[in-house]
């Protein structure tokens, strides 16, 4: 959108379209575009893009009233949302909104719950043979886009509160106490300000979100809540007709894609909180060059509200990339890649041959991904992550080779562990992966190997303190220790 309510960081729609199918989504190992997306940052204060105006008003008179409107909702936030560093009333009243405007909040008809239960319970029967992990779906929901907001907005707060809280709180905690005590009651309204600002920028981001999200897990990430398998029929219907295929065709391949990701994470434990966990991990690296933060400060004029406005539009509040943040940030894009390349296989396997225009399908939804879909846009904006559509690929190409050479359930055996998963090297060279897989026959039953070899170590931990150094059973416990757990 142009005119951002009240956003910090309005996005150039000319980056979306320069974004095209690279495979370079971002920097190598780090945030995307070189770290110009900061995420929750503060580019511009004010809305319609007047933030930081050399030498001028220079915006659109015609918008002035509508931005005026805006920003009086916005302000009107100022003592709701809690005391949290984003605002999540301000978001979800804004995104609702835009819906609205958008005309994107149809009801679903009765015949569309029925289709897409019908369509769910079809799934399941056909993944049940391609893959080892049980049913995950307990329910299958229709939502409207307002309903997408209102149902995953508990996720979003887990995934925006390490960073916005940290993004908050960075610049405050590094600026020296002369500057803290000349900004004075300032500081407090910054951070009421911060949270505004967070909050509008997630409720943009959710409604352009919610026009355009097909099912519930259509960005990678467990939002739904668990067992709860949603499609949003008026955005499929939408969808299908620029595929050019039939509806409900397109209804069965998307639930099949929403039952296959509800298996992960309802039966991998650990992958939803590890997931967020990456996350927090890179929001705790997150830091804010304040080595002019004093001089500027100390600028700060308490009855000149244009000298704050030159503080939250100033370079000094954007973060920078650390070395934590580029592991943290290459772990999460390696896993969500590892999630979507799993759900893609098992998806093509259950439906290649039952329905027409599967492979055809699959690629579009690769390439809607690659060429700045829902997910990019989302994860650019709130957390300044770019997902890199070559992994999504590889990963994909490393879980075909898996089923090929051990099967899907030796396959689906590397969830059991999160250490057994391939990190972004296997990626590169899957064919290594594979043959460490099955060059072992530990690794048949890797989680079993991992408990023999820790029952070993105990027994011989408890023989060795228990028995004379002449003694036989010492002779024995060499023995062990020669041939290793391997020998039985």
């Amino acid at each position: 959108m142009n005119d951002m309510p009240f956003g910090f960081s309005p996005q150039d729609p000319d980056d979306d379209r320069n974004k095209g199918e690279s495979s370079e989504g971002r920097s190598e190992g780090g945030a995307g575009n070189s770290g110009q997306q900061s995420g929750f940052g503060f580019g511009g204060a004010l809305p319609g893009g007047m933030g930081g105006m050399p030498g001028g008003m220079n915006f659109d008179m015609g918008q002035l009233g509508q931005m005026f409107s805006q920003l009086g909702q916005v302000l009107s936030h100022s003592g709701s949302g809690g005391s949290g560093p984003v605002n999540y009333d301000l978001a979800k009243q804004l995104a609702v909104q835009q819906l609205h405007s958008k005309q994107r909040t149809e009801r679903p008809s009765q015949q569309e719950v029925k289709g897409v239960e019908d369509a769910v319970h079809l799934a399941e029967l056909w993944l049940d043979p391609t893959t080892a992990l049980p049913a995950g779906v307990r329910t299958a929901r229709v939502w409207s886009s307002v309903d997408w907001v209102e149902q995953t907005l508990p996720t979003w707060q887990r995934l925006c509160d390490p960073v916005a809280q940290r993004m908050s709180t960075a610049w405050l905690d590094a600026m020296p106490e002369e500057a803290k005590q000349a900004a004075g009651p300032l500081l407090s309204m910054l951070g009421q300000m911060g949270g505004l600002g967070f909050g509008s920028q997630l409720g943009n981001s959710l409604a352009e979100l919610g026009a355009e999200v097909l099912t519930s897990s259509d960005v990678g990430l467990p939002l739904a809540p668990e067992g709860t398998a949603a499609l949003l029929p008026a955005n499929v219907s939408r969808f299908a007709e620029g595929v050019d295929r039939p509806l409900d065709e397109v209804t069965l391949f998307l639930a099949a894609r929403e039952a296959a990701h509800h298996r992960l994470f309802s039966h991998v434990p650990w992958l939803r909180q590890r997931l967020l966990a990456t996350v927090e991990e890179y929001a705790r690296g997150i830091q804010v060059d304040t080595s002019s933060l004093e001089d500027l400060a100390s600028k700060i004029d308490p009855t000149d509200p244009s000298s704050m406005q030159e503080l939250m539009g100033s370079n000094l509040l954007e973060p920078k990339t650390t070395p934590e943040q580029e592991a943290a940030l290459t772990r999460l894009e390696t896993l969500l890649a590892l999630v979507e390349g799993w759900v893609d296989v098992v998806v093509s396997d259950a439906l290649s041959e039952r329905l027409p225009g599967a492979g055809a399908l699959s690629e579009t939804i690769r390439r809607r991904r690659a060429s700045g879909g829902p997910a990019e846009q989302t994860f650019a904006t709130l957390i300044g992550l770019e997902l890199r559509p070559r992994r999504l690929r590889d990963a994909a190409n490393l879980w075909r080779l898996m089923t090929e050479r051990h099967g899907t359930d030796s396959r689906d055996r590397v969830w059991d562990h999160p250490d057994l998963l391939p990190d972004a090297s296997d990626l590169d060279e899957p064919l290594d992966f594979a043959d460490r897989w099955g060059g072992s026959s530990d690794l048949d039953d890797p989680i079993a190997a991992i408990k023999r070899a820790e029952e070993a170590e105990q027994r011989a931990a408890e023989s060795g303190e228990g028995k004379p150094a002449d003694s036989a059973g010492n002779s024995e416990d060499s023995d062990d220790e020669g041939d290793g757990p391997g020998a039985k």
